[in-house]
């Protein structure tokens, strides 16, 4: 039977697995778990020979080896954008404007009513710097209608350059440049595509 590997171990074939995991974020989630699994289970049957640190040791570059996997599973095109991060990246952004403008425009509200229950009258409300343009409360009896309060111009480029970060749009970009140029014209008029 073979011993179990102590603490130290198992913790350095931990870190090398989380480090290819993180090295693996262009995967999908259950192909980049599979080899996280398959990593660990060889890197364990490794140790049970050589020793961890050996085991580690024989893996040479991760940086290789990641690269590797993402050949494997995309080939030329093996960054990809990820349509996911930028998509909640986008619904981030919403919320927290949001929330940020339902605050504001809550605390606007108590405000008038705590001083005058039963106001009546148009009050202005500048809106949030940079966030929401200004808006106009309409109080008749202490209850109220508003008009106004839209997102300003930077909420929508911050949300747009936020998506295209966190989703690493730029990849598209490169994906489209060579899909270009593996179909632009040959000398004699064929496409690269079609040569065998």
């Amino acid at each position: 039977m073979a011993a179990s590997p102590s603490t130290l171990d198992r913790l350095r074939i931990e870190r090398v697995v989380w480090t290819m995991n993180t090295r693996l974020q262009d995967l999908p989630r259950r192909s980049r778990t599979a080899r996280r699994r398959e990593l660990r289970d060889n890197l364990h049957a490794a140790a049970a020979d050589v020793g961890a640190r050996q085991a580690v040791r024989q893996l040479g570059d991760l940086r290789i080896l990641a690269a590797g996997y993402l050949a494997a599973e995309y080939g030329e095109l093996s960054r990809r954008p990820s349509w996911t991060a930028a998509a909640l990246t986008l619904i981030a952004v919403e919320v927290v404007v949001m929330l940020v403008d339902h605050a504001g425009r809550s605390a606007f509200d108590a405000g008038i009513t705590t001083a005058a229950p039963d106001a009546t009258g148009t009050f202005h409300w500048a809106g949030i710097a940079y966030l929401t343009s200004d808006a106009t409360f309409t109080y008749r009896d202490g209850t109220h209608t508003s008009v106004g309060g839209a997102w300003t111009p930077l909420v929508y480029v911050i949300m747009f350059v936020g998506a295209f970060v966190a989703g690493r749009m730029w990849r598209l970009l490169a994906a489209w440049q060579r899909q270009r140029h593996l179909t632009a014209p040959a000398a004699d008029g064929e496409s690269y595509r079609g040569q065998a």
